[in-house]
């Protein structure tokens, strides 16, 4: 049980997510690494919640297994304990199960669940976003959790082992490089969404940019982007050289460096700048909102064939 009035609630509205991490799975399997994949599952189902304006309050999680190896089990809920702390709410519980004959040796599965709420007249909406609105994109940690079924695709094409350095990162293994946890955006969000700084905020995730964005804009609105305007991370370079990938299919099926995007007035661009550079995120100017006619594309993207040269 959890209670909205103690928490400082006069007349909330609860928001639900749920979500899981993916074939991300298969390699933390393979190089037997458990301790980030629990920040992951928290990660997607928490920045879920803070693009409506929503402060995460309860977690659940629902882990799955075909025999239950104590020292993994308890890595994974370690690390699901330290996403809980990083957005700010209370593991409240979860369910554990041995599922032998659906789930192989060393096979597992991961759910999350989570409940924020938000004060009824301080959803993000997205209704007050205008032309010419600054689309500010706020950086990635790496892949997160999207887009892992072609990552392996392109490790197994390229016969490489998770053990082997990573092309991309000298010094490290491939297999660590590509499970940096996803980053957890709650706080440096929320203290922005608090000063009625934010129009809409967009969780890069599966569908990139392409897919993503359009979701939390007026129907009449899309955006214009310029790749030209952030680093991108080399992991997506060398996938996109290494796979064979197009800058098509990068920006719907990646972050390519952009977590997250939050739409913000011109006059308070600058501010909100400031302010999340100082809740220690790395803040980049993306691009422009537009009035767009039906029929004509939600994203537009220029530059995109500079950051992953074939």
């Amino acid at each position: 049980m959890f209670d909205l009035k103690a928490a400082g609630y006069q007349d909330p509205l609860l928001v639900t997510t749920t979500d899981g991490v993916g074939t991300k799975l298969k390699i933390a399997s393979a190089v037997a690494c458990y301790d980030t994949i629990g920040i992951d599952l928290v990660a997607m189902c928490v920045n879920d919640l803070v693009v409506q304006g929503a402060e995460p309050l309860l977690f659940l999680d629902y882990y799955a297994v075909g025999r239950l190896e104590l020292e993994a089990g308890r890595a994974v809920v370690a690390g699901i304990a330290e996403g809980c702390r990083a957005a700010g709410c209370t593991l409240v519980g979860g369910e554990t199960a041995e599922m032998p004959g659906v789930y192989r040796e060393g096979d597992f599965d991961l759910a999350g669940f989570a409940v924020g709420a938000v004060e009824r007249g301080r959803m993000l909406t997205g209704l007050n976003v205008g032309d010419g609105d600054i689309v500010l994109g706020i950086a990635s940690s790496g892949l997160h959790s999207n887009g892992f079924s072609l990552v392996r695709r392109i490790v197994a094409d390229a016969g490489l082992s998770y053990e082997d350095e990573a092309p991309f990162a000298p010094g490290l293994a491939l297999g660590r490089a590509l499970l940096v946890p996803t980053r957890i955006y709650v706080r440096s969000m929320l203290a922005a969404v608090r000063r009625d700084l934010i129009k809409a905020l967009a969780h890069i995730t599966g569908g990139g940019f392409i897919e993503n964005i359009p979701r939390v804009l007026p129907r009449e609105f899309g955006v214009a982007l310029d790749v030209g305007q952030w680093p991108v991370p080399p992991v997506f370079a060398w996938l996109a050289r290494q796979g064979g990938v197009t800058p098509d299919e990068m920006v719907r099926t990646f972050n390519c460096g952009i977590g997250m995007v939050a739409v913000v007035a011109v006059a308070q661009a600058d501010a909100v700048v400031a302010l999340l550079r100082s809740q220690g995120e790395a803040v980049y100017r993306i691009g422009t909102v537009r009035r767009v006619r039906p029929g004509m594309p939600r994203v537009t993207i220029r530059n995109m064939e500079a950051p992953w040269p074939a």
